[in-house]
């Protein structure tokens, strides 16, 4: 949901967490991976404006954050 509401795609995951989009293939198809893999991959994102919600009910989840009023 993250790459999708940065319109990334598999490669541009990739370049930002620098990692391979190998890599990002495998974990997005459910298989294991490194902790500090998955901290890069996370960085990436909220580098990029990503927020990650934690579990609410309804499931944990991620949005954009909000803008500034300086952006």
């Amino acid at each position: 949901m993250a790459r999708a509401a940065l319109r990334w795609g598999v490669r541009d995951l990739a370049a930002n967490a620098q990692v391979t989009a190998a890599t990002i293939t495998r974990i997005e198809n459910g298989k294991s991976a490194h902790s500090a893999t998955l901290l890069a991959i996370r960085a990436a994102f909220e580098a990029s404006g990503i927020e990650f919600i934690p579990e609410n009910g309804g499931g944990p989840g991620v949005r954009l954050a909000k803008r500034s009023a300086q952006s």
